[in-house]
């Protein structure tokens, strides 16, 4: 897959943040030309995302390096499954092992816990969806991560999507006032507008507004705003999303749920590197 440029720049300097000045403990033990193959290993049951930047860290530090994927990206791996192979120089391998699971074992855990999200509301017709709630510069990968667990991306950043939030709303005065400055500066793109209420939804409507976020809505006024507002804009839900409660809301009849905790709260799975004699 494409890498881009920013994003191999933010692994080189994973690479620079952990091997510094250099990798002591390899450089005293393991002689220059050495070589060697070495597994990455499953070590739970989770959802495969991060192989191709997984495989760039190395290949960063020695482009000689070989690396073969044994599980396709959005595929299952189960625990005890060597998922690659890695083989070249010794010291490439061990001072690019931490800086490589690191990320695979980040971006692993957001597609599982993805993956958990979208089989509990699977036959609602729902989507989930990520937020702006990223690791600072691995936002890229993250949200890649996402949709390898089957989610979709919301905007990428604040440059490729109008949300008007209630900070905005406040600044601009009113609801009405904020949808009706942002359509008139820009009329390509849909308005998003996040209420929490019914009364800031019926304005919001009124307004023009092209989706709106139900934020931190009970179920019952979930159900009363799909009342209100279907046909009329795509309804998102988005607040205190957990599995026990995410079926519940899907099936008010909502379009979109939006869930931060898919990027900020995702559990690493677990993975290692061995290396095989």
């Amino acid at each position: 897959m494409y890498i881009p440029f920013n994003i191999k720049n933010v692994l080189r300097l994973a690479l620079e943040e952990d091997i510094g000045h250099g990798d002591i403990t390899t450089t005293f033990t393991i002689p220059e030309d050495h070589r060697s193959k070495a597994i990455i290993v499953a070590k739970g049951n989770f959802i495969v995302a991060g192989m191709p930047f997984a495989r760039e860290v190395f290949h960063i530090m020695d482009p000689s390096t070989g690396f073969r994927i044994f599980h396709e990206e959005g595929s299952k791996a189960a625990s005890g499954d060597i998922v690659a192979e890695i083989s070249g120089n010794t010291r490439t391998l061990l001072s690019c092992e931490r800086v490589s699971l690191n990320i695979l074992q980040r971006l692993c855990g957001i597609a599982t816990l993805t993956t958990a999200f979208v089989e509990k509301v699977r036959g609602t017709g729902v989507k989930i969806v990520d937020t702006r709630k990223t690791t600072p510069g691995l936002r890229f990968m993250e949200k890649y991560a996402v949709r390898m667990g089957g989610g979709s991306n919301h905007r990428f950043g604040l440059y490729d999507g109008i949300l008007i939030k209630d900070n905005h709303i406040e600044a601009a005065g009113s609801i009405t006032a904020a949808v009706s400055s942002a359509r008139q500066a820009h009329h390509l793109s849909k308005i998003e507008v996040e209420v929490g209420n019914l009364n800031a939804l019926k304005e919001a409507i009124n307004a023009g507004a092209d989706v709106v976020m139900l934020d931190n809505m009970s179920i019952e006024d979930m159900k009363e705003a799909v009342s209100m507002a279907k046909g009329k804009v795509i309804i998102e839900a988005s607040g205190n999303m957990s599995l026990d409660r995410v079926r519940d809301v899907a099936e008010t009849g909502v379009d979109l749920i939006s869930i931060g905790a898919l990027t900020h709260s995702a559990p690493a799975a677990d993975i290692s590197m061995k290396i095989a004699r």
